[in-house]
């Protein structure tokens, strides 16, 4: 069986793309969404992607 671990980083990480997903959402939602934070809120959704991607790919010590 494959036991996956959650470092305090990919947790940490992991919470705040939802945060970020969830306000991208709430300002998509909105009746005149704001393009400039949009964009904003995305660009910052993809850094932290990004990290996290490259926090799962690194080899982990046992």
């Amino acid at each position: 069986m494959l036991e996956i671990t959650m470092s305090s980083a990919t947790y940490r990480l992991t919470r705040i793309h939802r945060r970020v997903d969830d306000a991208i959402l709430r300002e998509m939602s909105r009746r005149l969404p704001d393009s400039l934070r949009l964009l904003r809120l995305k660009k910052l959704r993809l850094a932290v992607k990004d990290r996290l991607a490259s926090l799962m790919r690194k080899p982990r010590a046992s």
